[in-house]
């Protein structure tokens, strides 16, 4: 459920409890005027710490108590019904905001709710509180507290980062409290985050989300971490979905998938939306200003069968998104457009893949969007990619598309990459991390990649050409 409402006016209430939000909150689709808050109520303070663990790679199922509820898993963080609302304004102490009605949540929408926030001011940093009630409205809980800054205007000249990652599989987390790489994120002062996919892994890790139920814990375990809290309270975001948080590895829309019956396609999609503050269209673009664009893709939704034959009518992002992506591409006058996509465009990858425009199971549309790139958009645009478990940088040996994976988010998660192949890398480590860029002060595009505790391994920078 979506609330588009203007902030109203209203008193602050006192605050009794402790905030009843185990999930935490999500900023996210971040614009010069709005922004979205993601927003759940929960039964407790915390995930549930102490309950059956579930932690493993497979897939496999795991012993339940005689009611068989997800709740009582490690991790479980179950949603209530309630109230929830936000507050936000210019002032850290929140004397100036304005508020959201009171919204009714229900089991309906997981007992989440987003409200989009309107009528903001650009470029300028926002604090807010999101809090919570029980049913009819009494007691109110506690409120969790974070901040965002809105995006510049198109014609404004500012310095932003932000950073990418992938593959965050909770068997492969390298702290209790969460994966290094959200409290490494936080020293490069990112005005937005995008995750690429598989931010959580439905069919391969325990318990197996053959359930709309387990796939919400999915969820609900990988966003109650208080490092991922912490983050998420300070830095909005722009998610992407993949394969392992939709349904199966390499999965389509009509694919037959025995592996997770009874969950489906459609409601893995559903899922998605649910989980995360953004509209219902998955393929966007949003500006920073006048040095960067950012473009993000559905890589899912809109894809042919993997093993069907290659021709002109296989695709990936099918026909409208390809001509919208065209469009919005050379309508842009950014002085960097970057593509964020899900999976690789240039890779290489390895040769048993068929998922992606860097596999020969997609070799037609692949080369049709990299010579369309190379013919049209050549000089200030990047790939920024995710799904593969390794950081690269490969520059396509005939077209020239420059791409950054921006690998894992843990080193456990690292390995299969094919070998380095100097015909493409100029980077290639197969361990975790993630990937920053910025576009600074003078129009400088600069992409790094860090190690899992923050340190730069890798540095590619491109000035801003002259008159741009």
């Amino acid at each position: 459920m979506r609330s588009a409402l203007l902030l109203c006016s209203v008193a602050a209430v006192g605050l009794a409890q402790e905030a009843r939000q185990a999930t935490g909150v999500k900023v996210g689709e971040v614009t010069p005027d709005s922004a979205i808050i993601w927003v759940r109520h929960t039964q407790a303070a915390e995930r549930n710490w102490k309950g059956i663990a579930a932690k493993g790679k497979g897939g496999m199922n795991v012993p339940l108590t005689a009611k068989g509820s997800a709740n009582d898993l490690e991790g479980a963080a179950p949603g209530a019904p309630g109230r929830v609302r936000v507050r936000a304004g210019l002032r850290q102490d929140l004397a100036d905001a304005l508020s959201t009605p009171w919204v009714d949540v229900t089991a309906a929408t997981d007992f989440s709710h987003q409200f989009r926030l309107a009528g903001l001011k650009p470029h300028t940093q926002y604090h807010y509180a999101t809090e919570t009630a029980a049913p009819g409205g009494k007691p109110v809980h506690g409120a969790l507290r974070g901040s965002f800054r809105t995006a510049p205007l198109p014609h404004e000249q500012a310095e932003v980062t932000f950073t990418v990652v992938t593959g965050m599989m909770y068997a492969d987390m390298d702290h209790r409290d969460g994966f290094h790489i959200y409290e490494s994120m936080l020293k490069v002062n990112p005005q937005f985050i995008v995750p690429t996919g598989d931010s959580v892994y439905y069919d391969n890790e325990n318990p197996r989300a053959t359930s709309v139920a387990l796939a919400r814990y999915h969820w609900d375990r990988m966003y109650s971490l208080p490092r991922h809290i912490a983050f998420h309270l300070r830095v909005p975001g722009y998610w992407e979905k993949d394969d392992h948080d939709t349904l199966e590895n390499d999965c389509w829309p009509t694919m037959d998938s025995p592996l997770m019956k009874p969950l489906t396609f459609d409601e893995g999609r559903r899922l998605f939306l649910q989980q995360v503050p953004m509209s219902e269209r998955t393929y966007r673009t949003f500006r920073w200003g006048k040095g960067l664009q950012v473009w993000l893709v559905e890589g899912r939704d809109f894809r042919s069968p993997n093993d069907r034959p290659d021709g002109p009518g296989k695709t990936i992002w099918g026909a409208e998104q390809k001509r919208w992506l065209k469009e919005s591409l050379l309508a842009s006058d950014a002085d960097w457009r970057v593509l964020v996509s899900p999976t690789p465009l240039v890779g290489p990858d390895r040769g048993n893949k068929g998922d992606n425009h860097a596999n020969k199971a997609f070799t037609h549309e692949g080369n049709e969007i990299r010579k369309w790139i190379q013919e049209n958009v050549s000089g200030n645009f990047f790939v920024a990619c995710g799904d593969r478990h390794w950081q690269y940088h490969s520059v396509h040996p005939e077209t020239k598309v420059n791409e950054f994976s921006c690998g894992p988010a843990s080193d456990e998660h690292a390995g299969g990459s094919p070998g380095e192949d100097r015909t493409y890398h100029r980077f290639h480590r197969v361990q975790g991390g993630f990937l920053s860029v910025t576009v600074t002060r003078t129009g400088d595009i600069v992409f790094r990649h860090h190690d899992v505790k923050g340190a730069v391994v890798y540095e590619y920078k491109q000035a801003r050409r002259p008159g741009a």
